[in-house]
């Protein structure tokens, strides 16, 4: 349109490092602080004292339910939890095709199928009320799917889901067909909490963008599985935890490390590019572990102890702790899930931290597009003729 102008692209760091994009009430995570909240709570502290529905119910309402909330909305979302016929006709040839890649890239196929079934529309269309009943269901839905796919790809029957049971209660017993330990319920159900929501990472980033499109829940929620899927994002607990296995002994610790360290590699489960500090969750998963004891803990403990010492030889100057993969790699392992299992566990919390992001996105039309700067050859050139 004639005397419209456009305003220059502003130059940002390399990955959007520090770009604030947007404002939000769910949750901030403070580096330096060594700390981060869900709607002014400390995450840690609601990990330690209230249950996974709880925190569920802050992010999409807004607050912490009382009693009768809390036993109001447990049951709600479990009668979301199971699925429609056709997508549980659909998961077995999901699991069969997609195999080798395992739960969570079938996840991605399943979730796009639960939206259709269930009828999700664009976020653009619908009201406030249908969208929090979109992100509800597909969330509930979510452990149902991941677990019924783990199962058949192991030539297992999918469990039905339990109204009975609370969501970690119920997650660990569709995964194994048993009720699992109350222990074991409480530190999967302490770790589900941690992980709900962690401030604008690759995966929220990626759901936001996709629902100021107005696009409906699952296509958001798809996208986000699929930035969660890289190992630089989620799917580092096991690779921390076959860290350990590679070292093996406590006497291989100092030179396994130096040897990595010196050659430029990572060691996954260590450094987080917000903190600058100790990880608060990794704290508490370090707590949840010592409680349970045995070798195995005893073994992190000292690989994080040395670890941490020779990073500090070696690179001075920067603060680099474990972070929340290296610990919850070890209570997954003591709980007994398999480690094919641990990020789609994972992405069994996140998506309630999606799923609010969400929410809060499609209340704002405004769709997300930022620029890019051309680096290519210098433009014009002449198209050759052939």
């Amino acid at each position: 349109m004639a005397g419209t102008t456009t305003a220059p692209a502003a130059a940002v760091p390399r990955g959007l490092a520090g770009v604030v994009v947007t404002d939000t009430e769910l949750g901030d995570v403070r580096g330096r602080e060594g700390f981060y909240h869900y709607r002014q709570y400390s995450a840690v502290e609601l990990a330690r004292s209230r249950t996974f529905e709880d925190v569920w119910h802050l992010m999409v309402h807004g607050e912490l339910p009382d009693a009768a909330g809390r036993a109001a909305f447990t049951a709600r979302t479990a009668r979301l939890r199971h699925l429609p016929d056709g997508v549980r006709e659909a998961l077995a040839g999901i699991a069969r095709t997609g195999a080798p890649s395992g739960p969570l890239a079938g996840l991605r196929t399943a979730l796009s199928l639960l939206g259709a079934a269930r009828g999700f529309r664009p976020v653009y269309d619908l009201d406030a009320e249908r969208r929090a009943e979109d992100a509800l269901a597909a969330c509930a839905a979510v452990p149902t799917l991941l677990t019924a796919l783990h199962r058949l790809g192991q030539g297992l029957e999918p469990v039905e889901p339990r109204d009975d049971l609370a969501y970690a209660a119920n997650y660990l017993y569709m995964l194994t067909g048993r009720e699992a330990a109350p222990e074991r319920v409480r530190a999967v159900e302490q770790y589900l909490i941690s992980t709900v929501d962690h401030g604008f990472n690759a995966s929220t980033f990626t759901a936001r963008v996709v629902a100021s499109t107005g696009a409906d829940v699952a296509a958001s929620l798809v996208a986000a599985v699929g930035a969660l899927s890289g190992p630089l994002h989620g799917g580092a607990p096991s690779r921390a935890l076959d860290t350990l296995d590679a070292i093996g002994t406590p006497e291989r610790i100092d030179g396994w490390i130096r040897e990595r360290v010196l050659a430029g590699e990572r060691i996954m489960g260590f450094g987080h590019p917000v903190y600058r500090t100790e990880d608060p969750r990794s704290r508490m998963l370090r707590g949840i572990a010592e409680e349970f004891g045995g070798p195995l803990v005893s073994f992190a403990v000292e690989v994080e102890r040395q670890v941490e010492a020779i990073l500090a030889e070696l690179k001075p100057g920067r603060e680099l702790h474990t972070n929340v993969e290296f610990y919850a790699g070890v209570v997954m392992e003591l709980c007994g899930l398999p480690r094919e299992m641990f990020t789609p566990t994972f992405c069994a919390a996140r998506v309630v931290g999606w799923s609010a992001n969400i929410l809060e996105q499609s209340a704002d039309s405004k769709i997300i597009r930022p620029a890019a700067r051309y680096v290519g050859p210098a433009p014009v050139r002449a198209v050759p003729v052939v």
